[in-house]
């Protein structure tokens, strides 16, 4: 045990692609702060952030079917969809001035220009994507979406899944060529290495054991050394815990008010990834489909291709999976000691409202590798098992919470908790989040630093040129941002993709 305690302006818990925005920010922000990280792992972006923990989509609401609900009166709510696509337009703008910085380089190492899909099958769901396109295409934050219900359109757009296909029911599909495929786990580890340049104290293996409030306001953090299980103090005038599924337990720790009465489920999720080159070669685009009934909205299949270590993939899924496990690194005890007495009839509440999709992960976890490949062939009719291998995808922890709906509400997205003093923040949720990374980080800085931001607002617009805007009524800014970051980040299919060279 060690009695040494250092002080700091800044603790960030974690490092994925949440700590790694918010560091980044704050950096570019106020220089002089002195920041310090804390990873239990040995190197960074290696739980949700990993490239291969997660799909990898830009989620840009240009595919997400589970973003555009049908209202009762028939017609489509895109609110959802403009919501997200309007957030990660601002992370696009933040990464274009990182890279035309020098602060970050080489774009094509963490993002891909690749068409955005929506594939459904029957009268209904044809009839619904068409309402869908209707509204969306009238929208200037999706100009340039096609809709098509011509097999022989679809054969061009998608042969890997049209060929060998009988076409026995209506079958239509939406392409949008400015969709991206994010390698978030290679942006963190270029956002880490920044930092690390900035002089920010990067600590791997070190894990955060509890946190409490000292008596001049900051926090105190006791953090072990995992190797040599020695435990320091470090103090910290502000927090913000980003660990994942991890989040929570600290949350709990800190005490706040703010923190009660909010629980977690945790849902693991499996991919397939294709070992054969030449269906790999096949397809180029990520097309998503609908979810089964009482399937959680992360669970919409979907097949993807991926660039990771500069070699084209082709995965499909997400299977959804039950793990107690808050983190894939975590531990078999996370969902039990995560039970309070503040939370526990708000978790009650909310196994007895999801009895369908408890049913739905029990399903899914019996599932054997052929049935994996019955719901493969939905998309792909003539796939063959032996060209497809299993890889186990990262821990997402749902949020349950009391909400207006009621109590015991399962919510889906991401979520910041912070204390009303502004002094420690926390983030919760999954999809779409590291997506929408820079925008949950603002929010975290509006919500934390309220008395700096009218100071910080000019260098925060410099970074992100619509901050405080609504791209929707101002569509000439959304084609400038559009030619802009396309330009930068070199996502033009005229544009050749070669590295920058480091001076």
């Amino acid at each position: 045990m060690s009695n040494r305690q250092t002080k700091t302006d800044v603790i960030l818990i974690g490092a994925g692609i949440m700590t790694a925005t918010l560091g980044t920010l704050l950096k570019e922000l106020v220089p002089d702060w002195k920041i310090t990280v804390f990873e239990k792992l040995a190197s960074a972006g290696e739980e949700s952030s990993n490239e291969w923990n997660n799909a990898g989509t830009g989620h840009a609401a240009l595919c997400e079917l589970n973003y555009t609900s049908e209202k009762p009166d028939g017609s489509v709510d895109i609110s959802k969809a403009i919501n997200v696509n309007e957030q990660f337009q601002v992370s696009m703008q933040f990464w274009s001035y990182l890279v035309n910085r020098n602060l970050i380089r080489n774009p094509q190492d963490f993002i891909m220009p690749l068409p955005h899909m929506s594939l459904v099958q029957g009268e209904n769901n044809v009839a619904y994507l068409k309402k869908r396109f209707e509204a969306m295409s009238n929208n200037p934050l999706f100009q340039g979406m096609e809709f098509s219900d011509d097999p022989k359109k679809l054969m061009e757009w998608i042969p890997l899944i049209m060929k060998d296909r009988s076409v026995n029911e209506p079958i239509a599909a939406t392409k949008i060529d400015t969709g991206t495929d994010v390698n978030f786990g290679a942006l963190t580890r270029m956002l880490f290495d920044h930092l690390k340049s900035k002089k920010v104290g990067i600590h791997y293996k070190q894990q955060v054991n509890d946190i409490k409030r000292t008596s001049d306001g900051s926090w105190e953090l006791k953090v072990k050394n995992v190797d040599s299980g020695k435990v320091e103090n470090h103090t910290a005038k502000f927090v913000f815990i980003g660990g994942g599924g991890g989040s929570l337990h600290l949350l709990q720790k800190s005490g706040i008010p703010e923190g009660k009465h909010i629980g977690g489920f945790p849902i693991s999720g499996i991919f397939m990834v294709c070992n054969n080159k030449d269906v790999v070669a096949q397809h180029h685009a990520k097309v998503y489909g609908k979810a089964a009934v009482g399937a959680p909205p992360m669970s919409v299949p979907h097949l993807d291709t991926r660039f990771i270590d500069n070699k084209k993939s082709l995965l499909f899924g997400p299977f959804a999976g039950f793990s107690p496990k808050f983190l894939k690194t975590g531990s078999m005890m996370d969902l039990i000691t995560s039970v309070k007495a503040d939370n526990l009839t708000t978790l009650l509440a909310a196994g007895a409202k999801n009895l369908s999709l408890t049913t739905y992960l029990i399903q899914q976890v019996m599932l054997s590798k052929e049935k994996r490949m019955e719901e493969l062939r939905a998309f792909i009719p003539n796939a063959k098992s032996e060209d497809w291998d299993l890889v186990v995808a990262g821990q997402r922890v749902q949020v349950i919470k009391d909400t207006a709906a009621g109590k015991g509400t399962l919510q889906f997205g991401t979520e910041v908790v912070s204390a009303s003093d502004g002094s420690i923040a926390a983030l919760l949720g999954a999809s779409p989040g590291a997506s929408t990374a820079v925008s949950v980080m603002l929010e975290v800085i509006n919500k934390c630093f309220p008395q700096h931001v009218k100071e910080w607002e000019p260098k925060i617009k410099e970074m992100i040129p619509s901050y405080g805007l609504s791209l929707m009524k101002n569509p000439e800014l959304i084609r400038e941002i559009h030619t802009s970051t396309a330009r930068t980040l070199v996502l033009n299919s005229e544009q050749p993709r070669v590295k920058q060279t480091s001076f």
